[in-house]
């Protein structure tokens, strides 16, 4: 096959894989075990923040100082989008309502925010995809299967996200079907423009770790602190640590192939 051809396979299939896993293990989880596992979707997070993302946007910035004031940027911008998204629902400073029903959902804030940063990140994914082939088959098929096995937890803690957030099983799966292709755009648009593309890389994944900062701390974090009890806590932090854990392990296995 060509390289253009591999880049459209793997992008299509590595997609489908991650999704699929996440969805799969998503639709077997009861409401309540899906709000016990928003400690785990945390933890996953801020370790493909922290562990994969910022550190690979460090090495392909130019200038590791605009690098920060574009996470720093897009905080603040997922901010105002969530403000925007809350003057849509309610359409004034007091929503009547609001605190009852964000017991269990957050009116789909989270959602949108993790699927916009989902998306900067899978558009990243596929220009890495494309980059790898378009240097050699056996590195294109070795960062596929990289890729992949790193989306698989992250893509979970997102399924969880968006069914905590309010979406249904099905429209969860539609929504990260759809960022999902966005690989399949990076990866097309790196192959006909990469010296263009290849510039974009650290800022795209500057925007994604902004996301993933955000929704982690501004909007995940404070609905643990609605349970208080010793044991709720410790379940809390148990999970949050096994999500850091999964990432950090599939990291160590990949690089050690």
């Amino acid at each position: 096959m060509s390289p253009l051809s591999w880049i459209i396979v793997s992008a299509i299939i590595g997609a489908l894989l991650s999704v699929g896993a996440a969805a799969w293990f998503s639709f077997r989880a009861t409401g309540t075990t899906i709000q016990k596992l928003v400690s785990y979707a945390i933890g996953t997070l801020l370790g493909a923040t922290f562990l994969e993302v910022i550190p690979h946007a460090i090495q392909a910035a130019p200038n590791v100082k605009l690098l920060s004031a574009i996470i720093l940027g897009g905080i603040l911008g997922f901010f105002i989008l969530e403000k925007l998204v809350l003057w849509r629902h309610c359409h004034s400073d007091s929503c009547e309502g609001h605190h009852q029903e964000a017991v269990t959902t957050d009116n789909g804030r989270s959602g949108i925010m993790i699927l916009v940063g989902d998306t900067f990140h899978n558009s990243v994914d596929g220009v890495l995809i494309a980059a790898a082939f378009l240097t050699d088959i056996r590195l294109g098929i070795i960062t596929t299967i990289a890729i992949t096995a790193h989306e698989i937890p992250q893509e979970v803690g997102n399924f969880l996200i968006l069914l905590n957030s309010g979406f249904s099983k099905k429209k969860a799966l539609i929504w990260n079907l759809i960022s999902s292709a966005a690989t399949l755009v990076g990866g097309l648009i790196a192959y006909f423009a990469f010296e263009l593309v290849n510039d974009l890389i650290a800022p795209f994944l500057g925007l994604a770790a902004a996301s993933m900062i955000y929704i982690a701390v501004a909007d995940l974090i404070p609905s643990l602190h609605k349970r208080t009890d010793l044991r709720a806590t410790a379940e809390q932090i148990s999970l949050i640590l096994l999500g850091v854990g999964t990432i950090f392990a599939v990291d160590l296995v990949v690089h050690l192939h």
